[in-house]
């Protein structure tokens, strides 16, 4: 599975951004994709995944309720959209595709090359 982020940009504090990942190869509708973001000098931290066959949903609690993820399997892609976003939500966003939903890196297999989002106060 190949994987390709986008979307990201410079958006001003309260506003919207709606991040897409493009995926390719044909057994991507099996996985689970996952949001990922790395503020500038910090790890890399859950954002959200949306599993693969009931279409459910799970958040990272500094996103909750302002984002929300959603695929669509004929056109293997994945949107995030980000609202009301806070300079603290300034990172490198990456989608990523693994076996089962989980908030761990490491379960996934694979990895966009990330977009940068930069919100100003």
């Amino acid at each position: 599975v190949q994987l390709q982020a986008s979307g990201g940009g410079l958006v001003q504090a309260g506003g919207s951004l709606r991040l897409s990942c493009a995926a390719s190869g044909r057994t991507f509708t099996s996985y689970c994709v996952g949001w990922f973001r790395q503020p500038p000098g910090k790890e890399r931290e859950f954002v959200a995944y949306i599993s693969s066959t009931t279409g459910s949903t799970y958040y990272a609690a500094s996103v909750r309720g302002r984002a929300t993820i959603s695929r669509d399997n004929a056109k293997n892609t994945v949107i995030l959209q980000m609202n009301s976003l806070k300079p603290e939500d300034t990172a490198v966003y990456y989608c990523a595709a693994g076996p089962r939903p989980a908030t761990i890196v490491r379960i996934y297999e694979y990895w966009g090359q990330g977009t940068l989002v930069t919100v100003s106060s």
